[in-house]
């Protein structure tokens, strides 16, 4: 499999070397294990000649050979981990070239592949629009309010689609790695991911802290602060909108906005992270942790930790030891 890691400037390091090192621990597995019968040929391509990583080391990439068709083109984040240092870089010119390039890929059948950051200059080439995709979560309603048009879910760790694969935050560079390697052989990517220690994982959504993306919008922030003080009383649309002196319908779409979910939805978020917190740092019992949080019974609570964080109480607690 032909692979071409297009580096930018000030890219976040660990993301290219993750990418490198596990695509590179494939072929040695790979070819003691399987016979050499899978193997990437992976080159790090740039649209300037010269391209320093986030932390200023010099990565040594190869000029882009228009006649060249890889099998994947894959994308690394940015290190620009803030919308203050986000925006600028978008804007740079070397990043224009770069949209540029990726549509000419995509007009010859390539596929294309980024990881955190990364996903927002697939963005704005505008080939995820109207497509579902992933992102970093903790830029999140950023990328809401810039692509409006692409259906995003940053609780999901991999999104596939026509256009490629989009994957969540930072270490999730690890997770595309992995997806990359399974599209050539299952075996081989069980095998990669044993020697990494690197667990499958489908889901953002345990990482996600809701307080950080409530800091998004001081409405959002006020209404996190609102819930907080009621996760036992149970959330009521109406009596949540006159304590923040705005309308049910206001606080609907800035809740659809920003978070992407309904104010119930991010309710129960916030329920889900108390009654996390409470598995992990308490002694009660889940009954108890559920009249904490606002539930009648343990069983109500146990459901929706498995819907949200895709895990039950007896392993939290044991992630807690």
């Amino acid at each position: 499999m032909r692979i071409l890691v297009l580096a930018l400037e000030g890219l976040f390091d660990t993301g290219l070397s993750v990418i490198l090192d596990a695509l590179d621990a494939a072929n040695h597995i790979a070819s003691r294990a399987l016979s050499g019968a899978v193997h990437f040929d992976v080159s790090i391509v740039g649209v300037r000649d010269t391209v320093r990583s986030g932390q200023g080391f010099i990565i040594p990439v190869e000029a882009i050979d228009p006649d060249l068709k890889p099998d994947w083109v894959v994308l690394p984040a940015p290190n620009a981990t803030t919308p203050e240092q986000l925006i600028p870089a978008l804007a740079r010119p070397d990043v224009a070239e770069a949209r540029g390039q990726l549509l000419r890929w995509y007009a010859n059948g390539v596929p294309i592949a980024a990881s955190c950051i990364g996903t927002f200059l697939v963005a704005e080439t505008g080939l995820l629009d109207h497509r579902q995709a992933t992102t970093t979560w903790s830029l999140a309603p950023l990328f809401r309010q810039r692509y409006p048009n692409v259906a995003l879910d940053e609780s999901r760790m991999l999104v596939p689609t026509d256009i490629g694969v989009t994957a969540g935050a930072a270490m999730g560079h690890l997770d595309l790695a992995l997806w990359l390697i399974r599209q050539a052989s299952h075996e081989l990517a069980m095998l990669v991911s044993r020697y990494l220690l690197a667990d499958a994982r489908s889901l953002q959504a345990p990482y996600i802290i809701p307080h950080h993306l409530a800091m998004a919008d001081p409405l959002i922030l006020r209404f996190e602060q609102w819930a907080r003080g009621n996760l036992k009383r149970g959330f009521s649309l109406r009596e949540a909108s006159a304590a923040l002196a705005t309308s049910s319908r206001t606080l609907q779409r800035k809740c659809e906005t920003v978070l992407g979910k309904s104010p119930l939805a991010y309710f129960q978020d916030l329920r889900v992270e108390r009654a996390r917190s409470l598995i992990h740092c308490s002694g009660m019992d889940v009954d108890a942790i559920a009249a904490e949080v606002g539930y009648e019974d343990g069983a109500t609570l146990r459901s929706l930790l498995r819907k949200r964080l895709g895990r039950g109480v007896r392993e939290l607690r044991a992630d807690s030891r």
